[in-house]
C-alpha cells in the first residue's frame, strides 16, 4: 500500500502534467497540462492501464530493490 506509480510530464524543466495510481487520474499544473489531463482522463482504457502499472511494474520489481 505504500507503493505509488507516478509519471510525469515535462516541458522547459515544468511539470506540466502527472498520473498518480493513487489519485488514479491525470492532474495538470500549468494550463496546457489541465486541458491535457482533461482529455487523458476521458479515455478509461488509458486510465485503466496507468492504474495497472502499479500492479506489473512497481510491485513486480519491489524485490530487486
Amino acid at each position: 500500500n505504500d507503493i505509488e506509480y507516478i509519471r510525469s510530464y515535462y516541458f522547459n524543466k515544468l511539470e506540466i502534467i502527472r498520473f498518480s495510481s493513487s489519485v488514479g487520474k491525470y492532474v495538470g499544473y500549468t494550463e496546457l497540462g489541465v486541458k491535457n489531463a482533461e482529455n487523458f482522463n476521458k479515455d478509461l482504457s488509458d486510465l485503466a492501464a496507468m492504474n495497472a502499472q502499479k500492479e506489473t511494474y512497481c510491485k513486480h520489481n519491489i524485490d530487486n530493490w
